[in-house]
């Protein structure tokens, strides 16, 4: 699993190529969203940006659902609308390289250094994520092309994005103007479904 990380962070192709066919895979994807979105929880900790509640608790969750939705999103919008002559792909191939895609994440644990050097960390992480992201939708998706998979990306964030505000109001009722939490919650929350 270590070595796929490392091959996923050095934007290998044979790396997202082999977690693509590697169905045993899907499991070390997932635990790489959870040890993300844990380094993601800790480091906002360490900032007092957030609480262990919403930090690890709601941020595993909500890294775990985000991921496996964007996934889903993707693969249907990468296999219908964007789909090329050569793309064939399930649920699996594309949660697998977008899982390990969020390797680079590991470092949000360093978000709490002061003197914006923790917001230049998360800047870094966020590209990062980005490109890796986009490299594992080329290849579960059979594209040549980067800008492509950009598209899917984009597209796919979209549904993500609009399912997790609708789930956000439910749970702390952002529609609440009194509420000073609720603009903190949603934030967070979408960092969250973003990459890092």
């Amino acid at each position: 699993m270590l070595e796929r990380m490392m091959g996923a962070v050095m934007l290998n192709t044979r790396t997202y190529e082999d977690v693509e066919h590697d169905s045993g895979a899907t499991w070390q994807a997932l635990a790489v969203v959870i040890l993300v979105s844990i380094a993601g929880g800790i480091g906002g900790l360490l900032s007092g940006d957030t609480d262990i509640v919403r930090g690890l608790i709601f941020g595993v969750v909500s890294g775990v659902f985000s991921w496996a939705l964007w996934a889903f999103f993707a693969m249907l919008i990468g296999t219908t609308i964007l789909k090329t002559s050569e793309t064939e792909a399930d649920w699996g191939q594309v949660a697998r390289g977008t899982g390990f895609a969020q390797t680079p994440g590991l470092l949000n644990i360093l978000i709490f250094i002061p003197y914006n050097l923790g917001e230049i960390v998360g800047l870094v992480v966020f590209i990062w994520q980005l490109a890796c992201m986009l490299y594992a939708l080329r290849e579960s998706l059979d594209y040549t092309s980067l800008w492509r998979a950009f598209f899917v990306a984009f597209l796919s964030l979209i549904p993500v994005l609009i399912i997790n505000f609708l789930i956000l109001v439910v749970v702390i009722g952002v529609g609440d103007t009194d509420s000073v939490e609720a603009p903190k919650a949603l934030i967070h929350f979408v960092s969250g479904v973003l990459p890092g």
